[in-house]
């Protein structure tokens, strides 16, 4: 076989209804070796974050990407993206024209792994118990429109919204409105450790090393029924701890895939490479990067030293110096594929500008240079983040306006830290919970928000996302959408900088790399089989 970059268009999606229409658990490949799959994404226990995979407390795509092949919910994506379809569940909807009261109905025999049933009560039980937990990683967010959950019998849930949700569907499907065994999770606190238990279509077993999750053990669950087709009996996920490491591991053969996160200099060389026994898989990926503003922070509280920082901040340059043409500018919070973008920051800044960038600041009184440090983890978002980091630096120092300085902070530090308001201005990514442009504004905006954010704009809160989410047709939702994008450009509170593409680098003999991960980055393991090199 030719080594060769495969490009999978967004046109997959229009395939979802059909693909998906297969269902039925199906069944592995016959045994055999497990396919190992190697990742970059840590997964550490910690005094701040003592429960990294509770569906109450997980929220980060790494994470998810455990629950997801072991906890189920009631409806879940396709797997060429699209509208989600029943998962635990045998058929969902809207049974009212407000869009604010939403029934599933279960499968019939439902279990968890364990033989026991899985009833609506459970269902019940589970999202509630997320709702009143109420972690500090902003989760429960994506469940705030519940206004209560109602059961009917064993198979009956009923999900009574406090406002219209048009998204509702797709937070369903979302790790966090998981099912969960009572016997395994308390009501009134988090799981602690590794251990994650559920109906999914996997069994998981930890191999835990110093409070980290090495490798995850995924075997199939006999008792599982849903959707999905598994097209193998067994699944590792092995950490490792840099891009490098994980390149020679599949190199040797030790493992059969790596996802998340190559360097870009791995991918332009497996990009470029002629024949070998390892393809690239590259697919349409929603993942953003962005500058995040702590408005409260003396040195960035003025919307004038925000605003000048996006009037100097080069995307183009950015990209180019670091990603090349593995990501692309972004000039706004929503991706340019979803149904709602506009380029509001383009719209309001233009080209980068040192003139207008000092005009604002002297309109404001504020005394230049301005000292800032920006901050950036060293160790979630891939390697390429110090030098992202670095070339935003350049670009504020030589305006002369700035006087900035950098820093890197590994995640376990740099994600509570973040969240107690600690940093003035840092780098984050985003991977949607699903693709809708709701999931890229509001839990940056909304109350009880992903960045614990002190930025609060009423008229965004309080109508315009309220707005957005009456209307099922999401192209109706637009005005509203780019009215809260247009806000976000004037105030600043974020500095969206770049959207990325993704990629599965995997060898000759694994099937299944086109739908290993889908648009929201979600792994779906269930897709790979052993077939033959060649």
């Amino acid at each position: 076989m030719n080594r060769k970059t495969l490009v999978l268009l967004a046109v997959v999606g229009l395939l979802a209804p059909v693909l998906a229409a297969c269902g039925g658990s199906g069944s592995g490949d016959g045994g055999g070796d497990p396919i190992v799959v190697g990742t970059t994404d840590r997964f550490t226990a910690s005094k701040a974050a003592p429960a990294p995979l509770d569906p109450a407390y997980a929220y980060d795509v790494g994470l998810w990407n455990i629950l997801r092949q072991t906890v189920q919910t009631l409806m879940i994506m396709p797997k060429g993206d699209g509208d989600p379809i029943p998962e635990a569940a045998e058929r969902c909807r809207f049974t009212d024209s407000g869009n604010e009261r939403y029934a599933c109905t279960l499968r019939a025999g439902l279990t968890f792994a364990n033989g026991d049933p899985v009833t609506a009560a459970d269902v019940k039980y589970s999202i509630d118990r997320a709702r009143s937990i109420k972690a500090d990683s902003g989760v429960a967010g994506l469940l705030s429109t519940i206004d209560t959950v109602e059961t009917q019998g064993d198979r009956e849930v009923i999900f009574h919204l406090n406002t219209a949700d048009a998204t509702f569907p797709y937070k369903l499907s979302t790790p966090v409105a998981g099912i969960v065994n009572p016997k395994d999770y308390p009501k009134d606190k988090l799981r602690t450790g590794f251990q994650v238990d559920g109906s999914g279509p996997y069994t998981m077993k930890p191999e835990v090393e110093n409070n980290e999750l090495v490798r995850a053990v995924f075997t199939k669950n006999p008792n599982y029924k849903g959707s999905l087709k598994l097209n193998n009996d067994k699944v590792e996920i092995r950490s490792f701890a840099d891009a490098d490491a994980m390149g020679a591991a599949l190199d040797k053969g030790d493992i059969d895939l790596m996802t998340r996160t190559m360097t870009p200099e791995q991918i332009r060389k497996l990009s470029n490479a002629g024949d070998g026994p390892v393809d690239l898989v590259e697919s349409p990926s929603l993942e953003i990067r962005y500058l995040a503003f702590n408005t409260d922070a003396p040195t960035v509280k003025s919307k004038a030293v925000r605003r000048a920082i996006a009037q100097l901040v080069n995307r183009n340059e950015l990209v180019s110096k670091v990603y090349g043409t593995q990501a692309e500018p972004l000039y706004s919070l929503v991706p340019a594929s979803i149904t709602g973008h506009s380029n509001s920051f383009f719209n309001t800044y233009g080209d980068p500008s040192v003139t207008k960038a000092k005009a604002l600041l002297q309109s404001a009184g504020i005394t230049t240079p301005v000292k800032l440090t920006l901050h950036y983890t060293t160790d979630h978002y891939g390697a390429a983040m110090q030098r992202e980091f670095e070339v935003l630096k350049e670009q504020l120092d030589s305006s002369g306006l700035f006087d900035v300085s950098i820093q890197g902070t590994p995640w376990t530090e740099y994600r509570p830290a973040q969240q107690k308001g600690e940093y003035e201005v840092y780098g984050m990514g985003w991977f949607p919970d699903f693709p809708d442009a709701d999931n890229f504004l509001a839990p940056f905006l909304d109350k009880d928000n992903f960045l614990n954010s002190p930025y609060s704009n009423d008229e965004i809160r309080d109508q315009l996302i309220p707005q957005s989410r009456r209307q099922a047709n999401r192209l109706a939702a637009s005005p509203s959408l780019t009215e809260i994008q247009d806000i976000v450009a004037e105030d600043v509170p974020v500095l969206p900088l770049w959207q990325g593409k993704q990629y599965v680098a995997a060898r000759d003999d694994i099937t299944g790399t086109a739908y290993t991960l889908n648009s929201t980055s979600a792994l779906q393991l269930w897709e790979l089989g052993r077939g033959v090199s060649g």
